[in-house]
């Protein structure tokens, strides 16, 4: 049953029309607006209610659970710039555990864009549950045309069409290419004057996770709960974890970070034509060699994290949910493979030099050896020592230029 509903509860206002499931279970999805400076807040807002609305009978619908949208207060942005859906991250995960919700949906009005810097209508993270819509996208007119409005219907039914799409990215749905769906790749149409329907196989792959669609949460105390709740999230839904990994490129990142390669291989190029470190890496054994590498970028890896401020909500909350500690773990590993990267790009680098810049007779000749015969795997060893120092000097030094971009590859695709 479902039907229109406006009032208090604690904290935000219900904004959209109840729809009640037959399984007795409530999926909670809380609404968040961000506006540009000189944007009236009531009027994105009343947009956001309106979408609310078109969209929650066909959630249910495909679900037979009850969903209840709520709005938050409206969060104004520092300019019109355009902006990443990462960029609004902290304040969906803040939120989220406030309220808390199953889902955030976040309606803005600034240019949104890709990783690949193309501008989009609206992205979603399957993996922390929120999805990010900007209205500036979908208000785009032909050439010589003024701008839509909010008000105009094209407008209104593209926007409904884009958040059902969205929501099912996040349950797990994928494109359906040329099915007439609401699952095809979203496209604007001006001529749309409703929400398409699920085809049959996505309504019937949501009404079979439908028992999964409301978070799971904890109230965990101290450090240690916390690491628990992380670790048994994770446990939980490793293919999801996985996913999110496989799709953020993690071990490539150094390449987007110029920063830190620079500053982990700049003392590695003076530290390879340093006669002591290579005294170091000839003497140690290979288990040495690599715990030291092991233990490092490790260090690296929890150095940047804390030092960053990567973990989400930004705030310590007493509850966690299980979207977010799954978002943390997330962006832990993608910072480990990418320290891993970093290891392997010095790595090569410093391998190169040794093979190709060195005479080959030039360490067979040095006092300190005490086998004058020098091997292949002695410069490994030697280069994969240099290059853990680099890791440790490139974290401590260089860190990350923004603390967006690890979120943004390991959480957002590259199109709606």
């Amino acid at each position: 049953m479902c039907r229109s509903l406006s009032g208090d509860r604690d904290g935000p206002t219900l904004v959209a029309a109840e729809c009640e499931g037959s399984t007795g279970l409530q999926v909670d999805v809380g609404v968040l607006v961000a506006h540009a400076p000189g944007t009236d807040p009531d009027q994105l807002q009343s947009f956001a209610t309106q979408t609310s609305e078109d969209t929650v009978d066909e959630f249910a619908s495909v679900t037979d659970v009850t969903w209840r949208f709520y709005l938050e207060d409206a969060v104004p942005l520092a300019d019109h710039d355009k902006r990443r859906p990462s960029e609004f991250l902290d304040r969906a995960t803040h939120q989220m555990v406030e309220g808390p919700y199953d889902l955030i949906l976040v309606v803005t009005d600034v240019p949104l864009v890709s990783s690949k810097e193309r501008f989009v209508p609206g992205l979603a993270s399957p993996l922390s549950r929120v999805a990010v819509v900007s209205t500036n996208n979908l208000r785009n007119a032909p050439r010589n045309e003024p701008r839509r409005s909010l008000e105009d219907d094209a407008v209104r039914w593209n926007t409904a069409t884009l958040v059902v799409h969205l929501v099912g990215h996040m349950l797990g749905a994928r494109h359906r290419d040329a099915d007439g769906g609401v699952m095809e790749p979203f496209q604007f149409d001006p001529d749309r004057r409703a929400v398409p329907p699920f085809d049959a196989d996505v309504e019937r792959y949501l009404h079979r996770i439908a028992a999964e669609l409301p978070a799971a949460e904890a109230r965990p105390r101290g450090l240690v709960a916390r690491l628990v709740f992380h670790a048994a999230s994770a446990v939980r839904n490793p293919k999801r974890v996985l996913q999110a990994l496989g799709n953020s490129r993690a071990p490539l990142l150094p390449l987007s970070l110029p920063k830190l390669s620079t500053a982990a291989l700049a003392p590695t190029l003076v530290i390879v034509f340093s006669a002591e470190s290579w005294d170091v890496g000839f003497h140690m054994t290979n288990v040495t060699a690599a715990l030291f590498a092991v233990v490092s970028i490790f260090t690296a890896t929890l150095y940047l994290l804390f030092v960053q401020n990567l973990s989400f909500p930004r705030k310590r909350h007493r509850i966690v949910t299980e979207h977010t500690a799954l978002v943390n773990v997330t962006v832990f590993f993608v910072l480990l493979l990418a320290m891993v990267g970093l290891f392997g790009l010095v790595w090569a680098i410093i391998l190169v030099i040794e093979l190709v810049v060195f005479p080959p007779n030039l360490m067979s000749n040095w006092p300190s050896l005490e086998e004058p015969a020098v091997g292949f795997v002695d410069l490994v060893r030697t280069g994969a020592f240099i290059s853990t120092i680099g890791v440790l000097s490139g974290a401590l030094a260089g860190g990350l230029e923004s603390r967006l971009i690890i979120s943004h590859l390991a959480l957002f695709p590259d199109r709606p």
